[in-house]
């Protein structure tokens, strides 16, 4: 392992992949490469220390297997994630360290651990609904950070959020069920990313939020992740982790 750490980008073409790599200089990295849609991974995973994807879903399993092929540690930030995704994280992590996250900012992930206590403290009588806003080219909906959220939320109250969530409402829905969370995805302008959790109870409410002003905080978090990563046994670790929640 070298003295000087090197980081490589997949995605490094992407808004987030751009950020980072103005920013590595800042915290004494080396960028190792980048790679992209079209090519071939394994190179940029033998030559880095540590890998970070903010590419698409479509290339994670490739991705993956680089990593695995090198024994190179990876920062999964890539957002829009199935459960066959969430099994190929899994499988990887049985061999190399992998950390995946919804969200690498630092506020986020302590907003997550807020919204995990209140969840556990106020019970299900207190309704809980997300509420979420981003730039008018975000492709997935909710967001990966409301689904990071939703799942504190869950965890909090000892559940499961896919046996909980209702995503978006129109028509003639019913009376809201008890122990249910709900999300609302906005869209527009250039709002790098906007969440409020809003527990409801009876005459009275709590509302926990983070406002994103500027994609630079993702890319600092994502960084400050790769190299808390560097050097960790195999294994599936979580951006909690990166500040000792």
């Amino acid at each position: 392992m070298s003295a000087d750490p090197a980081i490589g980008i997949y995605g490094s073409a992407g808004r987030m992949g751009r950020t980072i790599a103005a920013l590595l200089p800042a915290f004494g990295v080396r960028l190792a490469g980048g790679a992209d849609a079209g090519d071939d991974p394994a190179p940029l995973a033998r030559d880095a220390d540590v890998l970070v994807d903010f590419s698409a879903p479509g290339a994670l399993a490739t991705n993956l297997a680089a990593a695995r092929g090198a024994c190179t540690p990876i920062v999964v930030g890539t957002t829009g994630l199935t459960g066959a995704h969430h099994d190929l994280i899994d499988q990887a992590a049985a061999e190399i360290a992998v950390l995946q996250t919804g969200n690498t900012s630092l506020g986020v992930t302590l907003l997550a651990a807020l919204v995990c206590e209140a969840a556990s403290r106020l019970g299900t009588d207190w309704d809980i609904e997300i509420v979420e806003m981003h730039h008018r080219e975000k492709v997935d909906a909710p967001s990966g950070t409301a689904l990071l959220l939703g799942e504190a939320a869950a965890a909090g109250r000892g559940e499961e959020l896919a046996n909980d969530s209702v995503v978006g409402r129109a028509g003639l829905t019913g009376r809201r069920i008890e122990g249910t969370i709900g999300f609302a995805s906005l869209r527009g302008g250039s709002v790098a990313g906007d969440h409020q959790v809003v527990f409801a109870g009876d005459g009275e409410r709590l509302e926990l939020g983070h406002r994103a002003e500027s994609r630079e905080i993702f890319a600092r978090g994502a960084i400050r992740a790769a190299l808390w990563l560097r050097g960790k046994p195999a294994g599936r670790y979580t951006m909690a982790e990166v500040l000792d929640l």
